[in-house]
């Protein structure tokens, strides 16, 4: 089974995390709700297993969590592919989410690259206590930690959580795809990822 597990404690963050890529249980606790529920929206649509538990320093605010916790699953996400032998590689998603539509296309090609292009409204206010701005910071922190080029657009939108929300579940399902074992060899023409 395809799994990682990633502790990793600073001065601003404590993690525990569990993923599995081939499924399992969620049980997701970051202190910040509205983070909670994309994660969620993340591991439902990923089909993956998440067990995710967080204390972050919220008293400063929701920053610190946010990105460690990006961090971690990037290399969560890197250590569950191993040597990437058999996986597709390549995933895409275009995903509509009430009047917001975002697209997702990846490549777990081992060169961490990201690509955002995102209505300048989403560097500004809040969901709950998630600040709008972080959605950016987050899947910036999961590729450089994945080894992703990642490239994530907005193609249009008004409501801040219906935007973020989407880029969360069209991630999942670029990632499903991708992570999906399809052969026995490792798709480059170098031989390794």
């Amino acid at each position: 089974m395809r799994t990682a597990e990633i502790n990793r404690k600073t001065n601003e963050t404590d993690i525990k995390m569990t993923l599995s890529l081939e499924g399992g249980d969620r049980k997701i606790s970051t202190g910040i709700g509205f983070f909670d529920h994309m994660l969620t929206a993340f591991a439902v649509h990923g089909g993956f297993g998440l067990e995710l538990d967080v204390k972050g320093d919220l008293e400063v605010d929701c920053h610190h969590t946010i990105e460690d916790v990006g961090i971690v699953l990037g290399k969560a996400i890197a250590e569950a592919v191993g040597d990437k032998r058999g996986i597709a590689r390549f995933g895409s998603c275009l995903l509509p989410m009430d009047e917001s539509l975002a697209e997702c296309v990846l490549d777990i090609s081992g060169r961490p690259y990201f690509v955002i292009n995102a209505p300048e409204t989403l560097q500004f206010g809040s969901v709950g206590k998630f600040d709008c701005c972080m959605a950016e910071e987050f899947f910036r922190a999961v590729a450089m930690n994945s080894g992703l080029t990642l490239h994530l657009n907005i193609r249009y939108g008004r409501n801040a959580h219906h935007m973020i929300e989407a880029m969360f579940k069209a991630f999942a399902r670029a990632l499903k795809q991708a992570v999906e074992i399809k052969g026995s060899e490792i798709l480059s023409s170098k031989g390794t990822l």
